[in-house]
């Protein structure tokens, strides 16, 4: 298991990201518009995974902005931002602020996610919420590049993420 830090407090998460080197697991979460989307759905592209609590925080929604901010150079890349918020949250958020550069993913299904990459945290305050976390994968869906945020209060390393691809 990995551990955060919310406030002063150590928090576990319920397993560890997939291994650098590995095949990233394929998930199902839903879009804004309610529909189905997988892993599987964006093959052949660079995917970054940008994991985090809830997009009615302010660093998870500063983190969206970040991303969709340097989306708009990427080639043959997609940043899917993750959260167990509701669709409509993030239909609200994205709508507002102009972002349409990330998509916006929903786990609030449970269909497997949280467990295939552990960054659901264990206990804390914010127990079922995911911590902070980055996943950076090539076109064939290896795993070049994790982190797990050492604070959920904190951003993650944006620079690290985009050179992985």
């Amino acid at each position: 298991m990995a551990q955060t830090k919310l406030g002063e407090n150590t928090v576990n998460t319920i397993g560890d990201l997939p291994a650098i080197g590995s095949t990233a697991p394929n998930f199902t979460l839903v879009d804004n518009t309610l529909k189905e989307v997988s892993l599987s759905d964006f093959k052949g592209k660079k995917v970054v995974l940008s994991i985090f609590p809830s997009i009615d925080t302010g660093v998870c929604a500063t983190a969206v902005r970040e991303f969709n901010k340097r989306a708009t150079g990427l080639d043959n890349t997609v940043v899917l931002s993750i959260s167990k918020d509701l669709p409509f949250a993030f239909k609200r958020f994205c709508g507002a602020e102009g972002i349409d550069k990330v998509i916006t993913l929903s786990d609030f299904r449970n269909t497997g996610f949280s467990k295939a990459y552990g960054m659901e945290m264990a206990d804390g305050g914010m127990k079922g919420f995911f911590a902070r976390a980055i996943v950076v994968l090539d076109e064939n869906g290896k795993v070049k590049h994790t982190e797990v945020v050492p604070a959920v209060g904190q951003e993650p390393n944006y620079d690290a993420a985009l050179n992985a691809l």
